[in-house]
């Protein structure tokens, strides 16, 4: 798919109707910017500005953003090419995530305000004559001073200059044989020589603005060929005094295949010159420099090898690193890599981390586990305050065990605040809140497919648990949410053709909750079973199978996709950066620590039934301490049965305090049924009375104590050792240097160079053998 956007010329009373209302806080934001309200000069235009340059630019970038937002969160998908006709481009630009809605506000401001202090100047559309027998008329009737400003089609060309000398050339040209001559209501000579004062001021302007790698591919209107990242700010200003190559940046997409070309945007007037373009041009084919390079590449060992490899493998990873894992499955979630980064409990994940990750092609979530449903409102608040609707960002949610009722408020905040992507994860069954959540909202689109409004990533380490989640919801749930008003008719009968989950994140040698698998063995029985379902269940959607766990290398990136990953998934090196919402103290002690530093210990959440979790060891007594009181669990049936000695070791040293006083503060939480129950059950109590240990590890580990550091409960896997020894003696050795989003990138990147290292070896090695055998 392609959606191209108009410019100026498509304005008319009226345009946006609906949008504003439906996207209340960017309307806001705009009257805000632009110091009047947009909705006011779209819908009424009392005043009669909405002709002019310096309010039609702004008015439109508006609406073409708004409907472009409405068409994504209506269909949920995103397009693989976006051009914009003159402004419009500056959409396509917001569309590819160069730019946020905000900055690309302002920006068109400035550049409005600009254009609309042009005087002395005139355009005007030339129909029916090609663009080299214009150039013959321009000049043999000596009209040197008049430039060519649109290419729309083969038969459709504007031309710009001063006033006089488009007035003076309708007589030539119509003289020529031209069909028509339409002399634009504009005041100035655009998109020609006569715009280079402007074309200067606009681009010191945009100096101070940083501009993010594009995650979709824009057609540049100066160059009709993709925007590359290092000419961004370049192809932006001289886009006001080059040609705007229309005919050529739709014959360009046109050669990329059965493209289906939308016009996104108020008017029809794009749609009617890709119409145009259709008919009486040809597919541009072209060999992008991007793509393809036939110059020899060396390979690991320095000797040349004649294979013709993607040029981006030799001059940028970057490209490279674009192509790792499913295309579809980045297109679904607006990614310009196919990298995710876990949802840590505690806020871990925090939401600065989120936004980080969101403005780099790259996709986190917000971390739940234990904190209050207003705190998890908030963050969220803050999240979509800071990001555009485009912009990739999920929460995640971890079962609770001990409390469904948490899982179900939480549930609620998601369906509340619009939140349209979640990470599950530690679930051995689903829950009325989980299956509510996905089933909110199917629809089926205008192909008769259902499309999942909510989308679920689940995490898994166990083939049962992933055949749940790729299966559809079974009756008795959808009944049970039918009859308690939860889903409507509609989506209940839907929901026996969707998979619960829209992919699966294979959990192997994590550091939070799973079942100690290895990737080598788990990943191909995963894609296996993946493929067994989908025929099974007839889906016509592909369920994407990612990889979890010990990724903290490029190698361990790269084996990853070797083995079949549609996209990879990160934890414990993020937790390690300037992002991560835990101690400091924290922090200083994971960048030390090395590949046999982790152990394995039982889950605080999960006590009970013997789940465990990856923690740190080395230099903390945490991990002991945890085995011990397990221990002490399965052994006795009450704390009363435990001898004396160990008993005030427990509380003396774990606790600090007396079980007595523990249990008093547990008993001002606890709601009245738990109280009543442990009253009852010894063996029940001692378990709450235990897990406050595994609760006051976390929080010591958080706060950063001083005092308690051997206490420290600090979840990890062995992953972040391998990353600490592959950065060491580079900055990324100290956390204080280490981003999220620029780990993330780094890691993807050399992943790519790794696996073009092998393969060219390979490919060197295997020319090798076929000479020597023949």
């Amino acid at each position: 798919m392609a959606y191209v956007f108009p410019g100026q010329g498509s304005q008319h009373r009226g345009m946006g109707e609906g949008l504003f209302d439906a996207f209340k806080d960017l309307t806001l934001k705009a009257d805000k910017i632009l110091g009047y309200s947009i909705k006011e000069l779209c819908l009424e235009d009392k005043e009669n500005k909405l002709g002019q340059t310096q309010y039609t630019q702004p008015a439109l970038y508006v609406v073409n953003a708004l409907t472009y937002f409405k068409l994504i969160e209506d269909t949920g998908k995103y397009p693989d090419f976006v051009a914009g006709h003159s402004l419009g481009e500056f959409n396509a630009l917001l569309a590819a995530g160069i730019f946020d809605f905000e900055t690309g506000l302002e920006i068109v401001k400035y550049r409005a305000e600009l254009m609309s202090t042009a005087v002395g100047g005139g355009m005007a559309a030339v129909i029916g004559l090609s663009l080299d027998k214009i150039k013959v008329v321009l000049k043999e009737g000596g009209f040197e001073r008049i430039d060519i400003a649109n290419i729309n089609t083969p038969s459709q060309i504007v031309i710009s200059g001063l006033k006089e000398d488009i007035e003076r050339a309708k007589s030539v040209f119509e003289a020529a044989g031209a069909k028509n001559y339409v002399i634009l209501k504009v005041s100035g000579a655009f998109h020609s020589r006569y715009m280079e004062d402007s074309k200067i001021l606009f681009s010191e302007y945009i100096k101070q603005f940083h501009f993010n790698p594009p995650k979709i591919i824009v057609i540049s209107n100066k160059t009709s060929r993709p925007y590359k990242t290092t000419e961004i700010k370049e192809n932006m200003s001289d886009q006001i005094t080059s040609s705007v190559m229309w005919n050529d940046s739709i014959r360009y997409i046109m050669g990329k295949g059965d493209v289906k070309i939308t016009q996104v945007g108020p008017g029809t007037v794009v749609a009617g010159l890709v119409q145009s373009i259709k008919r009486e041009a040809v597919p541009l084919i072209v060999e992008d420099e991007e793509y393809i390079d036939n110059k020899a590449k060396t390979d690991i060992s320095g000797e040349q090898c004649d294979q013709n490899y993607p040029a981006e493998v030799e001059n940028t990873s970057l490209l490279a690193a674009q192509f790792l894992g499913c295309d579809e499955f980045k297109k679904d979630y607006n990614l310009k890599y196919a990298y995710l980064a876990g949802g840590m409990y505690r806020g871990i994940s925090s939401k600065e981390m989120i936004i980080k990750l969101a403005r780099n092609g790259t996709m986190g979530f917000l971390g739940t586990g234990e904190l209050s449903i207003d705190k998890i409102r908030d963050d969220i608040g803050y999240i979509q305050r800071n990001l555009a609707s485009y912009e990739p960002y999920g929460v995640n949610l971890t079962y609770n065990y001990s409390n469904p009722d948490v899982e179900d408020k939480i549930v609620g905040v998601l369906l509340e605040t619009g939140i349209k992507c979640i990470e599950v994860s530690a679930y051995m069954s689903l829950t009325p809140a989980i299956v509510r959540y996905k089933l909110e909202g199917l629809k089926k689109d205008n192909s008769g497919e259902i499309i999942s409004t909510n989308r679920i990533i689940a995490k898994v380490s166990r083939p049962e648990i992933a055949e749940m989640f790729m299966s559809p919801v079974n009756e008795y749930m959808i009944n049970k949410l039918l009859a308690e008003g939860k889903i409507t008719a509609k989506e209940a009968e839907m929901a026996k053709e969707v998979p619960m989950a829209d992919d699966i994140c294979v959990e192997a040698g994590a550091g939070w909750y799973m079942d100690c698998g290895v990737s080598y063995s788990l990943m191909p029985v995963m894609l296996k079973l993946r493929d067994e379902i989908m025929k099974k269940y007839n889906y016509h959607k592909k369920i994407r199978v990612g990889a979890a766990g010990g990724i903290g290398t490029p190698e361990a990136v790269a084996a990853a996709f070797v083995l079949g990953a549609d996209f990879i998934l990160t934890g414990s090196i993020n937790q390690c950066t300037v992002e991560a919402k835990i101690s400091s103290q924290v922090k200083d002690m994971l960048q030390k620590m090395n590949v046999q530093d982790t152990e394995y210990v039982p889950s605080g959440d999960t006590f009970e039934i013997g789940g465990k979790v990856q923690v740190l060891k080395k230099g903390l007594f945490f991990p002991a301490r945890a085995t011990k009181l397990y221990e002490l669990y399965r052994m006795y049936n009450s704390i009363e049965e435990i001898n004396e000695t160990t008993k005030r070791q427990i509380q003396d040293k774990y606790f600090k305090r007396s079980f007595n006083d523990v249990y008093r503060e547990l008993k001002e939480l606890l709601p009245e049924q738990e109280i009543k129950r442990s009253e009852n059950d010894p063996k029940y109590k001692m378990k709450l009375i235990f897990k406050c240990y595994f609760k006051h590890a976390e929080d010591l580990a958080i706060s950063g104590s001083e005092e308690n550091r051997v206490d420290y409960q600090i979840l990890c896997s062995s992953a972040l050792g391998a990353f600490n020894q592959w950065v060491k003696g580079t900055d990324l050795e100290d956390w204080k240097n280490r981003h999220v989003d620029e780990i993330g990138i780094i890691l993807m990147k050399e992943a790519a160079e790794s696996l073009r290292k092998c393969f060219s070896k390979m490919v060197k090695t295997n020319e090798c053998i076929l000479r020597r055998d023949y």
